[in-house]
């Protein structure tokens, strides 16, 4: 392939943006191409981009991108509901290919962009960014490497901002996202299955829209997206997860928390703080001796993005695949099972029931 891998990008709003801004700080990376057929979008391009946005190559669309041939590997970054259109002539170019979380908006398409992934013959990378914030990756690390002792519980809160508006106002509606269960959520189900190691079994979830968006309306339609909600995952292995979600919350110290329970220990890890506590078991009345460690990430990582470092880790892991130096370590497979898991609690919150995942997937 050469020293240098040349990069296109499809869908260049605010993450697509996050992604040139990390292309421009990987070795070895160089952005060749991009495409969008909103010209706003194109706008936000090239004033990331400055100076070097004379020798970029613009196209209206995915497909225009893959018939010039100019590109080894290609990020998608459009808006949810437009995955497979876009990746369909990106698997006949035979590019390698990462793609933006959700992987689709529908078990279905996730399905089929799975099989096309196992029979392409290129990478395949799902961007499930939140395994490569810094602090969540140690958390990660010290959970498998024993520090809770045998894992039985796991619980993951974000407590956030709302979604931010995109071009024509597209994520309004759980038509175009799948749902907030499935466009936000498929990160932490994500995680679930990495930190926990087997796969979910059952899904129940309590969630509804009551703050945010009540008063929008676009063309005279009210957006339908879940903004608060509490999900309970049973996995195969017996251990319980559970995803406390609240989209009007900004105001919170940390974004993410995150709690592992096992028989030996219990671990915290807080984002964007950084801290880890270990809190061993010690007894009943038994002095208390939490271990505090801290995590820190390198500054022009985070300056280049919004996911605490992430994406510019993400990119050194894909490249690595993209050269054969390392693993996929995101698969399509890894894709489609965490939107199943997030349509499977889009259906428990609409239908207030638990849902099995036999039911989705």
């Amino acid at each position: 392939m050469g020293e240098v891998v040349r990069y296109g990008l499809v869908g260049t709003g605010m993450m697509g943006v996050e992604h040139i801004n990390n292309l421009a700080i990987t070795p070895g990376a160089r952005l060749v191409a991009i495409a969008d057929p909103v010209e706003r979008s194109l706008g936000w391009a090239r004033k990331a981009l400055g100076d070097a946005a004379d020798g970029i190559s613009v196209y209206a669309g995915a497909a225009e991108l893959a018939e010039s041939g100019d590109v080894d590997a290609v990020v998608v970054a459009s808006p949810n509901h437009t995955h497979r259109e876009v990746l369909e002539p990106l698997f006949d170019a035979e590019v390698h290919i990462l793609c933006e979380k959700p992987l689709a908006t529908t078990v279905a398409d996730a399905r089929w962009v799975a099989e096309a992934a196992a029979s392409s013959g290129r990478v395949f990378w799902t961007a499930m960014e939140y395994r490569y914030m810094p602090p969540a990756a140690e958390f990660i690390r010290r959970v498998h490497a024993g520090d809770v002792g045998a894992l039985r519980m796991l619980s993951i809160r974000e407590h956030r901002f709302p979604f931010l508006p995109k071009v024509g106002d597209w994520n309004r509606f759980n038509r175009n996202t799948g749902g907030t269960m499935v466009e936000k959520c498929c990160h932490f189900f994500d995680l679930m299955r990495l930190i926990v190691r087997s796969e979910p079994v059952r899904v129940y979830c309590s969630g509804a829209m009551d703050v945010n968006h009540v008063d929008e309306r676009y063309e005279g339609e009210r957006p339908d997206i879940i903004d608060n909600s509490y999900t309970t995952v049973d996995f195969a292995d017996g251990t319980r997860a559970m995803l406390d979600l609240c989209m009007f919350a900004e105001g919170a110290e940390n974004q993410e928390e995150m709690t592992a329970v096992g028989n030996a220990a219990r671990l915290d890890v807080f984002i964007p703080d950084g801290t880890l506590v270990r809190s061993p078991r010690t007894g009943f009345m038994k002095l208390k001796a939490p271990e505090r460690t801290h995590v820190g990430v390198d500054e022009v990582a985070l300056r280049a993005g919004h996911h605490h470092g992430a994406t510019f880790y993400e990119h050194q892991a894909f490249l690595r695949a993209v050269r054969g130096e390392g693993p996929v370590e995101v698969t399509a497979d890894d894709g489609l099972r965490a939107v199943a898991m997030g349509m499977a609690a889009e259906i428990s919150a609409r239908e207030r029931r638990a849902v099995e995942m036999s039911e989705v997937l």
